[in-house]
């Protein structure tokens, strides 16, 4: 009975992995951490996370598969059960197939998802931050030095304003009590992905949009002109791997590699290739990650 436990509590754990031969990553494509694209005849496959999985497959021995998925159903295809955020609880859905074993794709870190998913040690930074069309009334906020004075004062400015947000993701209304606020919360239509929220509101869709620091960071850059970051949302916030709870020496394992790449340079090389202009805005996060000790 022990052994057969103890086989149970390795199932898609480290040792299991070895012996596959293979590590299946979850990503949903999102700004430069997972960038795929697949026609019948063309398939690419390209960002941040998945360069940092190819490498930790590398330091494994292992083969590296990638694993397509969809912000709805990514959670569901590293647990095995369907789970989703809706009026500020997780609702469990269908249960299923287990087709991968680490879902690395700009994560970022809620309380909700480490109800059903171990994270790594955070690996990259992120805020959720209120964009607004360059012809919006609306001004970017002066900073007190007080990030809840300054959360405050933006959910202030956002009284009867039309504001595109994204269930299922890190810019759910619900995480942040927006439906408090008096705004006017618009909820895209199934299958928008987040980069499109910029063009959406470009397009008029809604005066302003949440957006998270990766994809404001590639929209400031994209569309210089065209819009404009009002204030902060939400406190900092973190991203990272997510593992099953039932995977704890392959997520030790991933902490390993990211000290490694940590202290031979290769993150650094990463962060500047796919997102050069986060030191600007959080170089202390990456000075501190370059000294800290996983």
């Amino acid at each position: 009975m022990g052994a057969m436990l103890s086989s149970l509590a390795l199932a898609g754990d480290l040792a299991e992995i070895k012996e596959r031969g293979v590590i299946r990553h979850i990503g949903v494509p999102y700004a430069n951490f997972v960038s795929y694209i697949k026609t019948d005849d063309f398939e690419s496959l390209s960002g941040l996370d998945v360069e940092i999985v190819k490498g930790f497959a590398d330091f494994l021995g292992v083969k590296y598969e990638y694993v397509p998925a969809q912000w709805n159903d990514v959670v569901g295809k590293l647990t095995g059960q369907d789970a989703l955020y809706l009026n500020n609880r997780i609702e469990l859905g269908e249960k299923g197939s287990i087709q991968g074993d680490i879902i690395a794709n700009g994560a970022t870190v809620l309380d909700w998802r480490e109800e059903l998913v171990d994270f790594s040690v955070d690996y990259f930074p992120s805020a959720v931050w209120l964009v607004a069309r360059a012809d919006s009334s609306l001004t970017p906020i002066k900073p007190t030095g007080d990030i809840n004075k300054d959360i405050n004062i933006v959910k202030d400015l956002i009284d009867d304003k039309d504001v595109l947000a994204m269930e299922h993701s890190c810019l759910d209304p619900n995480l942040y009590n927006l439906y408090e606020t008096g705004a006017n919360i618009i909820l895209p239509e199934p299958g928008r992905k987040l980069n499109e929220m910029v063009p959406a509101i470009l397009n008029n869709d809604a005066e302003t949009t949440l957006l998270d620091v990766a994809d404001t960071l590639i929209a400031l850059e994209k569309w210089p002109g065209d819009i404009k970051v009002i204030g902060p949302i939400s406190q900092d916030q973190r991203m990272a791997a997510a593992f099953r709870k039932n995977s704890p020496e392959l997520r030790h394992a991933f902490n390993e590699y990211l000290t490694k790449i940590r202290n031979d340079g290769t993150y650094h090389k990463l962060i500047e290739r796919h997102y050069p202009s986060v030191f600007y805005y959080y170089g202390d996060y990456f000075r501190k990650s370059n000294e800290a000790d996983l």
